[in-house]
């Protein structure tokens, strides 16, 4: 044999190698795609159905914020003693539908592997109960009052930070309840596990003013947004700022008029409803939107859902001829605010007197520097105001039985206490329990059930206080019976 056809064969031997070794590293590249990337839309009962796509219907937040399925699902079962109570999942006050196999307001969705996420409907979609033993009515777009949000956050850090959050002891609880094939085990162990436990780590600093020995917990049906917002969006460090409120109703959008000078958040802080949701969103994802056409696409048709939906009828008898009579002490007492030029304003916080706490976590700087982030996402909108806040908006009252308890910080447990002079307010209640009290209008506070499900609200501490707001506390008690009628019809 020649030195040519040496060469020849072993040049063709060569040749042959290199594509055998090409064709095994993209069949490595596909089987890695398919494993962590591949998408697989929802199904069509969450897309097809404009309540369920609310409810569950992804908004991409899986990508950068998801938690692999089977993690999530075994989390409560191996960390029970980090959640406020028994019941795994539930004790957090979510929203869970009979047969659903995840709360509302929780996403599933394959991207490579099964993650779950959360939407804006985990802090708006309420429920109310007619009775101790009767099931739950959900409502969507309302405020989740039962919610522990904080307890969520603590929960998932909680978990991270135990050394047994390990590939050994996760692998062993998720074998008790799926039989995972040979290569998913491998990544749930090798990949999955040491990632999550390591993503929920990095979050411990922007979560440290949830552990802050000077700050109460925010108690079930609130949340500190602006806050968020600072240590989540624009990374600033821990202040001494603490300013929780309740979770807003979502119904009605289109009411909000830009143009006349009204602003979103309860503080003013926004322009309008779109920057707000873009926001919010942001906010769920953790991170830019992997498909900035796709988010704005989310974004456009919860705008839409909202500003169509309309506030829920109050559910229990009303007596009209009340209501007629309260239709009068409503103009004469409130409706200068709430339903006038002023409704949907700002009101300086001098005028109603309510507490600065929510005011206080925010300012200019931090709106500026917000809108700076947003925009390099290349996402246009109004945003949040570059001006220092003054005070509250003057609430639009639709939809307001079901918004309990009141004020922005949710300091008052029932209408008929918002009619009390501060002094006669109640100084603590339990919030966060969903039986229904249509003579009061608002939500049971007291008894053994309610002490059980939920976290008491102490007026006396930080970001608790139930001062300001003394309209209509004057009327007698027959007067203010009438108006609480009436304000069930809105």
């Amino acid at each position: 044999m020649s030195l040519t056809d040496c060469r020849s064969r072993r040049c063709r031997r060569w040749i042959t190698a290199i594509c055998v070794l090409l064709m095994v590293a993209a069949a490595a590249g596909v089987w890695g795609w398919y494993q962590f990337f591949h998408e697989e839309p929802q199904p069509a009962w969450i897309t097809d159905n404009p309540e369920m796509r609310f409810k569950y219907g992804s908004i991409g937040a899986e990508h950068d914020a998801g938690i692999p399925y089977w993690i999530f699902y075994v989390l409560p079962r191996m960390f029970p003693e980090k959640l406020p109570g028994p019941g795994g999942l539930a004790a957090l006050g979510v929203a869970w539908e009979e047969g659903m196999e995840l709360p509302i307001g929780f996403t599933k969705k394959t991207i490579g592997f099964p993650r779950v996420a959360n939407t804006c409907a985990v802090c708006h979609t309420g429920s109310y109960r007619v009775a101790e033993d009767s099931n739950p009515v959900f409502v969507p777009l309302a405020p989740n009052h039962t919610l522990n949000l904080a307890a969520f956050f603590r929960f998932l850090i909680d978990c991270a930070k135990d050394p047994r959050f390990n590939p050994d002891n996760l692998m062993r609880e998720i074998n008790l309840v799926t039989d995972l094939s040979v290569s998913q085990r491998l990544i749930y162990r090798y990949v999955l596990i040491p990632i999550t436990r390591k993503r929920l780590l990095e979050r411990e600093s922007q979560f440290a003013w949830l552990y802050h020995p000077g700050f109460p917990d925010w108690g079930r049906g609130r949340d500190d947004a602006m806050n968020l917002t600072k240590y989540f969006m624009i990374e600033w460090p821990m202040d001494d700022s603490f300013g929780p409120t309740d979770m807003p109703s979502l119904w009605n959008l289109g009411k909000y008029e830009p143009e006349r000078g009204m602003r979103m958040n309860f503080a003013g802080d926004s322009h309008d409803a779109y920057s707000v949701l873009i926001d919010s969103a942001l906010g769920l994802l953790g991170a830019a939107p992997k498909d900035k056409d796709e988010f704005l696409g989310h974004i456009d048709w919860m705008l839409e859902y909202f500003t169509a939906r309309q506030a829920p009828p109050y559910p229990f008898a009303i007596d009209r001829p009340l209501a007629e009579r309260g239709r009068g002490l409503f103009v004469a007492e409130c409706a200068g605010c709430h339903e006038s030029a002023r409704t949907g304003t700002v009101v300086p916080v001098e005028e109603v007197g309510t507490s600065r706490d929510r005011i206080d976590t925010w300012n200019e700087r931090a709106a500026r520097e917000a809108n700076e982030v947003v925009e390099a996402m290349g996402i246009r909108r109004k945003g949040l105001v570059e001006e220092p806040l003054r005070g509250y908006v003057a609430a639009f009252l639709d939809g307001i039985w079901i918004k309990a308890p009141y004020l922005h910080n949710g300091s008052v447990p029932t209408l008929r206490d918002l009619l009390e002079p501060v002094a006669s307010r109640p100084v603590t209640f339990r919030r966060g329990y969903n039986v229904y009290d249509p003579k009061k209008v608002g939500f049971v506070t007291d008894g053994a059930e309610a002490e059980r499900v939920g976290t008491l609200h102490d007026t006396r501490l930080r970001g608790g206080s139930n001062r300001g707001h003394e309209y209509g506390t004057a009327l007698s008690a027959a007067d203010k019976g009438a108006l609480v009628e009436y304000l069930k019809t809105l």
